[in-house]
């Protein structure tokens, strides 16, 4: 089983990147993906989540009107498109997967993890 994060890297404030997280070795529609991230000298938090059953989809307030979630079912791929990125979104970004058709809160218990990708925004 393996999710493994990518697109992260340095950016300026007020741009753009992609993450991806790639699944395998588990069945990819029956499971809710989230992301999660973890700035420095803070906890580790939620951020948003994609239903690869409905594409139903949730964010966090930190992140809403700037963050979007998207599933590819075919390429086993959830993508994070982040816009207007700003210092405080500098973080390890993680996705996260957790057996189910929906979304269920970011307390859920998750079955997998990746191991992140690091997001730097700075000028």
């Amino acid at each position: 089983v393996q999710l493994v994060e990518s697109g992260g890297g340095l950016v300026q404030p007020g741009g753009s990147l992609r993450l991806s997280c790639a699944a395998s070795g588990f069945t990819f529609d029956d499971h809710t993906i989230y992301w999660f991230r973890q700035a420095p000298g803070a906890e580790r938090a939620g951020i948003s989540c994609i239903s690869t059953h409905d594409n139903s989809t949730t964010y966090a307030d930190s992140v809403k009107g700037r963050f979007t979630v998207s599933s590819d079912n075919a390429k086993n791929t959830v993508y994070l498109h982040m816009n207007n990125l700003g210092p405080e979104d500098t973080a390890v970004y993680y996705c996260a997967a957790n057996w189910g058709w929906y979304c269920s809160g970011y307390g859920s218990p998750m079955d997998y993890w990746g191991k992140g990708t690091l997001v730097t925004v700075s000028s």
